[in-house]
């Protein structure tokens, strides 16, 4: 079992006003979990020019049945497989899961991952699980060149104009993994309910590695957390996150399943099982810089389509109506920006590796 880096300890912000401010790239992120974040004061403000207001399977070919999406809750989600991801697929969505993008990038100081694969270690094949529209496997393979890509996901979001070295296959990697070749380098991120079975995701992730090859996952843990325990009473926020939480449950999609990643890839066989937790604040409260810049762009992240984000869960998962739910989300926006809520969500990451012999 590896260890992570010490955490370093709290740092107590200057009195500044409420604004981004660049952190200088580490070596790796460091562990947060021991580390409680310090709010900068309750009359911060989270504005800023640069943020907006706003709120048995085989490869499948791109066939007419892959293309179709339905509408749903004023939103459009794709119609294969729809039971088995939670979120919507049309342009709203998309440009969250790049913003998205930017903030996992802005969390791991400027590193696309975390896994320390060693320079010389080839990476031949690696496979983006839940490719999204593809933009971490274009970056991967925009500074892999080596490296054949492939991103993997159940919808056709994906662009054409790619790295020459990147491909994308519509596929249910819930279903038996029937890849030809191996990979020494398999990531995964922001995947928390959309599988049921985690532990078989990573004895079929082991079963596809190379020997010596590495697994990366990153998901997001519900309901959020407050280290100052800085819940209003009946606080609409924390009832949102547990019934994000209950509704996966009833759905068979644990909300939760980052907490049991590293025990689950020690049983498939893995070693050198890293678990990292990094914070997202809710919004721009946190007296840190970095973690201020973090929470700034969580809250565009996570607030900017709560809608988006809570629709399917909330009616399919609780039976709720739109309109109940549309009303309930306005008491959640309203306790999302109170300066006196402290709020994150924890981020667990963890890597491993697949023995050499």
């Amino acid at each position: 079992m590896a260890s992570v880096p010490n955490t370093p300890p709290p740092v107590a912000a200057e009195n500044t006003p409420d604004m981004p401010v660049p952190a200088p790239v580490a070596a790796v992120a460091a562990d947060q979990t021991n580390n409680p974040l310090e709010a900068e004061g309750d009359d911060q403000s989270d504005y800023d020019s640069t943020f907006g207001d706003g709120e048995g399977s085989s490869t499948t070919s791109l066939s007419s049945s892959i293309m179709k999406f339905r509408e749903e809750n004023g939103r459009t989600y794709h119609a294969h497989r729809e039971k088995n991801y939670l979120l919507p697929s049309d342009e709203h969505e998309l440009d969250r899961l790049d913003l998205q993008h930017h903030l996992f990038v802005l969390t791991q100081h400027g590193k696309l991952f975390l896994s320390p694969i060693p320079k010389e270690q080839q990476i031949h094949r690696a496979l983006d699980v839940g490719t999204g529209t593809g933009i971490w496997a274009i970056d991967f393979a925009d500074e892999h060149p080596e490296t054949q890509v492939i991103g993997v996901d159940l919808s056709p979001t994906q662009p054409t104009m790619v790295p020459p070295n990147l491909s994308f296959q519509i596929d249910d990697l819930e279903q038996d993994w029937v890849f030809t070749h191996k990979f020494d380098f398999i990531y995964s991120r922001m995947l928390v309910g959309s599988f049921a079975n985690w532990p078989r995701f990573f004895e079929q992730a082991y079963e596809n590695l190379t020997p010596g090859g590495w697994i990366e996952v990153s998901d997001i843990c519900f309901p959020g957390r407050s280290d100052d325990n800085s819940w209003p009473p009946n606080s609409a926020l924390k009832k949102w996150g547990q019934g994000m939480f209950d509704a996966c449950a009833k759905l068979g999609r644990p909300f939760d399943s980052g907490v049991y990643y590293k025990e689950q890839m020690e049983k498939a066989g893995f070693e050198n099982v890293t678990e990292i937790v990094s914070k997202w604040p809710t919004r721009g409260w946190p007296k840190d810089p970095k973690m201020k810049e973090i929470g700034m762009w969580n809250k565009e992240n996570m607030l900017g389509d709560l809608h988006g984000i809570s629709a399917a869960l909330f009616t399919r998962g609780l039976g709720w109506s739109g309109e109940e739910l549309e009303v309930f989300l306005t008491s959640v926006r309203k306790e999302w920006m109170d300066p006196k809520v402290h709020v994150y969500f924890p981020i667990y990451t963890v890597y491993a590796q697949k023995p050499s012999a």
